[in-house]
């Protein structure tokens, strides 16, 4: 947990000579080079969030490379004096960092051998770790047949010390915060290109994690997300033989961080009846709810299309402090917590605000109630400084339009959930950020992901929060360059 006095007293720098490389290279793998002409999601951006594919249509190469592309692919590149390179990628991560890795377990993917796959955005391109069509052991793994019937499974992973290198032990929830904003455009973008497309998040780990050849040390799968209509179930899978492929290293040298580790390790399912167990359903807890304000209509569209949007989408690194709309916020809020696919109900973190300059809101510090779509004012008046203080004491947290602040009740997930409770919390708090981003930018304005000090957010949303825990931070406002970027359509760069 970050307190003021944490964070002050940390004194670690960061050495700049053992900088993670940015991306997970295979030396001994073959490319297989993906399609660069790939469809770009046309379909509005916010009906995309927030609803379904309207007719499915098949998983082709094309559309599984668009749907990487999408989700985890280099959209541009900046050059920095003495020839560095930084790589910006469609979906936002802590610290411009992107440990988030994709695999691809395909069996029925017009154009593309069944396989195990590592995607590589510095090339674009897949590396084959297996081949065969190893669907029904994914399935076993998920405790889930639907798996073995779906063209492909998508999954996200992540290496420890591409984070850890910046944020150490605390890293562990990045993890979540990442791969869930990248689940955010993997559904979206899913959506938009009529493929049907879900979360899976109960698996046995050290199962999947064989599949991939993951080093148990440094890396671990997060994330499932079967693609693409039910067709016919894979036949037996071939055996999941034990594999080292050579893997270059991402520096010179590492820290091991074993409290991050320990946490995934604590978190783990060991076996295919754990998984079922653990999937029961359970109740939620909810406050009981106050007096609230209903908020506008949501917009249904943004007029912006999807690959525009994400093309668009950055972090915001100034707000002006302009006001947005009550419908700007009204409509980002709604699609942003509409829910998912998924194998566990969603609706498992809270959200609070800080309104600042929202047009037809009084300031103030909020609950949002997603069942109502109102607002219950906690306190009134002007919260900019306070919120900027829980940011870490960032300004940014306090220029924005509104700063949503994600709790939860952790003990309550815990009994539900067991320790991958906390996986889960994280992880849905990254996916709403995520969507929230693309809600943003959809209607062009701006949005960012904050850190923030534990126990001060919730004692500042006390006692409406008492008994719950801050999970993460994603601010929304005007850029300081003005209100948006030209509503204009965006020229898509394809990878090169």
């Amino acid at each position: 947990m970050h307190s003021p006095q944490s964070v002050r007293s940390g004194g670690r720098g960061l050495d700049w000579d053992t900088k993670p490389a940015p991306f997970k290279i295979y030396p001994d793998l073959p490319p297989v080079a993906l399609p660069r002409d790939f469809p770009v999601p046309a379909l509005d951006a916010l009906t995309a969030i927030s609803t379904g594919p309207a007719a499915p249509a098949p998983l082709d190469l094309e559309r599984l490379a668009a749907l990487l592309y999408f989700s985890a692919g280099v959209t541009r590149r900046a050059a920095y004096p003495g020839g560095g390179t930084m790589y910006f990628r469609a979906a936002p991560s802590t610290g411009a960092l992107y440990q988030t890795e994709v695999y691809v377990v395909a069996g029925d993917v017009a154009g593309l051998e069944p396989g195990v796959y590592h995607f590589s955005p510095g090339d674009f391109a897949l590396r084959c770790l297996r081949e065969g069509d190893f669907r029904g052991a994914l399935a076993i793994a998920a405790a889930d047949e639907d798996l073995a019937g779906r063209p492909a499974t998508l999954i996200l992973s992540a290496i420890y010390w591409r984070n850890t290198w910046k944020y150490q032990a605390r890293g562990y929830r990045h993890l979540f915060w990442d791969s869930g904003s990248m689940l955010s455009n993997l559904l979206a973008a899913a959506t938009a290109l009529d493929l049907p497309a879900r979360a899976v998040t109960g698996f046995v780990d050290l199962e999947v994690n064989g599949l991939l050849a993951l080093d148990a040390e440094k890396e671990g799968a997060l994330v499932l997300a079967p693609v693409g209509e039910q067709g016919r179930p894979a036949s037996v899978s071939p055996v999941v033989a034990s594999i080292t492929p050579a893997v270059i290293p991402l520096s010179s040298s590492e820290v091991d961080y074993p409290l991050l580790r320990d946490a995934y390790a604590n978190s783990s399912l060991d076996s295919e009846s754990e998984v079922g167990a653990w999937r029961e359903p359970s109740r939620r807890r909810r406050p009981p709810a106050g007096a609230s304000q209903a908020l506008p209509a949501a917009g249904p569209t943004a007029g912006r299309a999807l690959g525009e949007t994400i093309m668009a989408r950055g972090s915001t690194r100034e707000f002006s402090g302009a006001a947005i709309g009550a419908e700007d916020l009204s409509t980002v809020l709604w699609h942003a917590t509409r829910g998912w696919p998924a194998d566990v109900p969603s609706g498992l973190v809270d959200l609070y605000l800080s309104v600042h300059a929202v047009e037809g809101i009084e300031p103030g510090a909020y609950a949002y109630r997603p069942e109502d779509h109102a607002l219950e004012q906690l306190t009134r008046g002007d919260v900019r400084g306070q919120s900027a203080h829980l940011c870490l004491d960032q300004p940014l947290g306090g220029m924005s339009s509104a700063t949503v602040f994600f709790l939860a009740d952790l003990d309550a997930l815990l009994e539900a959930y067991g320790n991958r409770g906390h996986r889960l919390a994280n992880l849905e708090a990254g996916l709403i950020g995520g969507r929230l981003y693309l809600g943003a930018y959809a209607q062009h304005f701006g949005a960012t992901g904050l850190t923030f000090y534990d126990r001060e957010v919730v004692d500042f949303f006390s006692p409406h929060a008492l008994g719950k825990d801050a999970i993460f931070v994603t601010a929304l406002g005007r850029s300081v360059k003005g209100a948006a970027r030209s509503a204009a359509p965006l020229q898509i760069t394809r990878p090169s």
